[in-house]
C-alpha cells in the first residue's frame, strides 16, 4: 500500500472500543495513512466508566497530529475539497448504522461520511453495537448491501450474555482499509 493515504478516521460513541480504537489509529499511522480525526457529538463530550472525553481527544490529537473535527461545518468541506481517500467509522455505533442506512445527516461523523461519499469513495465501518442481530440488523444489512461501503470483519463479543451484540475486531483495521482501498470486502468477514 502506498504511504500518505488521507483516512478520515471518525469515532462514536462505543466507549468500550476506545483503547482499541487508538491502539487501531496508531496502526494506521505506523502504516503509513495520514489521519484526519472526527469525533461525534457523544464520543466528543461523555465522561463514562472508561475514561474521559478530554483525554480521549487529547491523545486522538497526540497521535493524528491534528484537531479534531468536531461539528457538521467542519465536516462538510471534506468531499467538496477532497481532504480523504478512504473513511473509516471506528467504533460505528447501531446509532450511527442507522443513520448512515437512512441518509441522515445530523452529526460532524454522519456529515463526513455523506461528504466523503460523493466522490464514491470507500467507507469502513467497524460495528460495535449490542443490537447488530435485533434493532439494528435492518440498517446493518441495508449497508452490507450498498456500494463503497466495507466492513471491518466482526463477531459475537458474548454470544451468551449478549446475544445480539457484534464488536469489530479492532486489529483487522489495517487490513480493511488495504482491501477497500482495492474495492474489496475483507473476508472472512464473520470471525469466529
Amino acid at each position: 500500500m502506498k504511504k500518505n493515504i488521507r483516512l478520515g478516521f471518525a469515532v462514536t460513541g462505543s466507549f468500550c472500543t476506545f483503547e482499541k480504537m487508538l491502539q487501531s489509529m496508531a496502526a494506521c499511522r505506523e502504516a503509513g495513512f495520514d489521519i484526519l480525526p472526527i469525533l461525534s457529538p457523544a464520543a466528543a463530550s461523555t465522561d463514562t466508566r472508561f475514561g474521559r472525553a478530554a483525554d480521549f481527544i487529547r491523545r486522538i490529537e497526540e497521535l493524528s497530529g491534528r484537531p479534531v473535527i468536531l461539528d457538521i461545518p467542519g465536516a462538510e468541506p471534506i468531499g467538496p475539497k477532497n481532504l480523504t481517500d478512504i473513511m473509516l467509522v471506528a467504533p460505528c455505533t447501531g446509532n450511527t448504522i442507522a443513520k448512515l442506512a437512512n441518509g441522515v445527516t445530523d452529526n460532524c461523523v454522519t456529515m463526513a461520511v455523506k461528504s466523503h461519499l460523493r466522490g464514491g469513495k470507500p467507507v469502513v465501518l467497524a460495528v460495535s453495537t449490542n443490537d447488530a442481530l435485533s434493532g439494528s440488523a435492518a440498517n446493518l444489512g441495508a449497508l452490507l448491501n450498498r456500494r463503497h461501503y466495507y466492513f471491518v470483519p466482526f463477531r459475537q463479543d458474548d454470544p451468551f450474555r449478549k446475544p445480539t451484540s457484534l464488536v469489530a475486531d479492532f486489529t483487522r483495521i489495517p487490513d480493511a482499509l488495504a482491501a477497500a482501498l482495492r474495492g474489496e470486502q475483507l473476508q472472512p468477514l464473520l470471525c469466529m
